[in-house]
């Protein structure tokens, strides 16, 4: 199963439980879901039996009411009373993901290995170009010491016959942090003292046995509770998810339920001009470099696995923080819930009090098509403050060093240097620039944890050639930022 039928399978359980929800009858209709999908005689797509499709199945539907798969419980307890616990819940899990242990396959050890390719070279290269003894010669053939390798894939590299080849754990080899390891059952499990939250594990996994535990149940709520006005807070990555223009989003938004709709984008602005300021304080103070602060995974990475980098990173706050600043001030009695392209943002926002929920682009695409609305035949609504371009580039890997070099009083004092995607060479460049204490050529370091920027996000809905052209198009009939001190 590829990772788009995956990802779609997840998005049509969230419209579902969303239909439940505003149905006559959402304990039931949740119990249901996973008979309606599978009903019997219909074809079985990925596992031997309609039986087992419908097991997954409900274990998917109970991550998506909000809820941990791991404990023992969750076998024998009926999806209608997980509805109903949703609906009494009053705070949301703290940890953002969890593992479907009946979706994950157990894959194999990740490790380098020798294929029956190899043809004994008299030269040896594989075994002169390991650094670390871990190669040896059998029978005539290359054998790895796993005890002995280090993952270098030098020997790899050496090989003229492409026979050494790495066996990959998808959401293993996706993690950068080293968060993702194996129970005594050879099942998936999430280190979260280790991990940073930047979704990749939920992106990679081709059985998509990795989930978010979704916060869409505790939005409904408050969105049918008609003593209670909420305010959606829109990332500006959002722009490029949906066939319409970000007027419309707003719009469909409102009529989903929300009472207003504040673009972060408009935070962004404050973040740019803070971020400028900063950067220009810290090198006429003669600091070598400085990098952003915008990206919640890189963010969470700082304050975990590269303590060492804190130092560099900018102190000024994320779009979301003067965002959500803005609405309290200008909402106080509104339930404020912030829509995001990442799991990442989910660790800020838990230590944020004046954000309350989050929901993903993928559950409020649920959200509307759940309720049969289409932004593309929206009528568009003005924001009451209107966002820059550079605010609202931020969702673009490069937007982030474009905005603030765009306010800089001395435009050529700026040299950015973009990390486009954290993995596992680049927190190593990170570290090495940290430890030198310099960045070659370069004193703006712009970091994003995902490839592509925000619309690279575990979450999103449009490829990123679609999002671009899109975000393109608001960014076309958008004001430029200025400065005024």
């Amino acid at each position: 199963m590829s990772n788009i039928q995956s990802i779609e399978i997840k998005n049509e359980i969230l419209e579902r439980i969303v239909r439940a929800f505003f149905s006559e009858d959402f304990e039931e209709k949740s119990r249901l879901i996973p008979y309606d999908m599978r009903p019997k005689g219909a074809e079985v797509p990925y596992r031997c039996c309609v039986y087992k499709e419908r097991a997954i199945l409900k274990e998917r539907v109970k991550a998506g009411l909000g809820f941990a798969l791991e404990t023992e419980e969750a076998e024998s307890k009926l999806l209608s009373t997980y509805a109903k616990e949703a609906l009494d819940r009053q705070v949301p899990d703290k940890d953002p993901l969890t593992v479907l242990d009946s979706a994950c396959v157990g894959c194999v050890p990740s490790r380098i290995y020798v294929t029956d390719l190899c043809q004994g070279c008299v030269a040896r290269p594989c075994q002169n170009a390991c650094k670390f003894g871990a190669i040896s010669i059998v029978d005539g053939r290359s054998k790895i010491d796993g005890s002995k390798c280090k993952n270098c894939k030098m020997c790899m590299k050496a090989c003229p016959y492409n026979a050494i080849v790495k066996l990959a754990v998808p959401c293993e080899d996706a993690c950068p942090v080293g968060a993702i390891n194996k129970n005594e059952n050879n099942i998936t499990r999430i280190d979260f003292d280790t991990c940073i939250t930047c979704g990749k594990c939920v992106a990679s996994c081709p059985f998509g046995a990795i989930h978010e535990k979704s916060q869409l149940v505790d939005v409904m709520k408050y969105i049918k509770n008609p003593n209670t006005k909420l305010v959606a807070m829109i990332a500006p990555s959002i722009a490029g998810q949906f066939d319409g223009s970000i007027y419309q989003i707003k719009t469909a938004l409102k009529k989903a339920g929300f009472d207003e709709v504040i673009e972060v984008a408009q935070g962004a602005d404050i973040t740019t001009l803070n971020e400028a300021k900063e950067f220009e304080e810290r090198m006429e103070e003669g600091a070598s470099f400085m990098t952003t602060s915008c990206c919640a995974g890189y963010n969470n990475l700082t304050a975990t696995a590269l303590k060492e980098i804190q130092d560099y990173k900018s102190s000024t706050g994320t779009p979301l923080f003067y965002t959500a600043q803005i609405a309290r001030e200008k909402y106080p009695d509104y339930i404020r819930v912030f829509i995001s392209p990442c799991v990442a943002k989910r660790k800020e926002v838990q230590y944020n009090d004046n954000v309350d929920y989050l929901l993903n682009y993928s559950e409020i695409s649920a959200l509307l098509n759940g309720q049969d609305i289409v932004v593309s035949e929206c009528e568009e609504e003005k924001f009451d403050v209107e966002s820059s371009k550079q605010g609202r580039n931020y969702g673009v890997s490069g937007g982030v060093a474009q905005a603030v070099t765009t306010v800089l009083k001395d435009k050529t004092l700026a040299r950015p240097y973009i990390i486009n995607g954290l993995n596992k060479d680049s927190i190593k460049e990170l570290k090495k620039f940290a430890k030198e204490g310099k960045c070659p050529d370069c004193n703006l370091i712009e970091v994003m944890a995902c490839e592509g920027g925000c619309i690279g996000g575990n979450a999103v809905i449009a490829e990123q050639r679609i999002a671009k052209k899109q975000i393109q198009k608001t960014l076309d009939t958008s004001i430029d930022i200025t400065r005024k001190d």
